[in-house]
């Protein structure tokens, strides 16, 4: 299964990031990877997140677990 998300991911970072950008020569794409990295965990939708960016769905699920656990601990005094 690791095996298909990684393919799934080189897939999609091709697809929207590498065959879109100016790529003269792999020292240029080189140069552009950390900021592709920045975008696609900042922005990019991701259909297995329900369409949001990794950054935020990792946010919202830390909230979520935030907040019930603050009603737990509310519930446990």
């Amino acid at each position: 299964q690791s095996n298909g998300m990684a393919e799934s991911f080189v897939k999609t970072f091709k697809r929207d990031y590498a065959k879109l950008a100016n790529r003269p020569d792999s020292q240029t794409v080189m140069s552009q990877l950390k900021a592709w990295f920045d975008d696609y965990n900042s922005y990019h939708p991701h259909s297995a997140l329900g369409y949001l960016p990794p950054q935020r769905f990792e946010r919202n699920d830390r909230q979520i677990k935030t907040a019930g656990g603050t009603e737990l601990q509310g519930q446990l005094q």
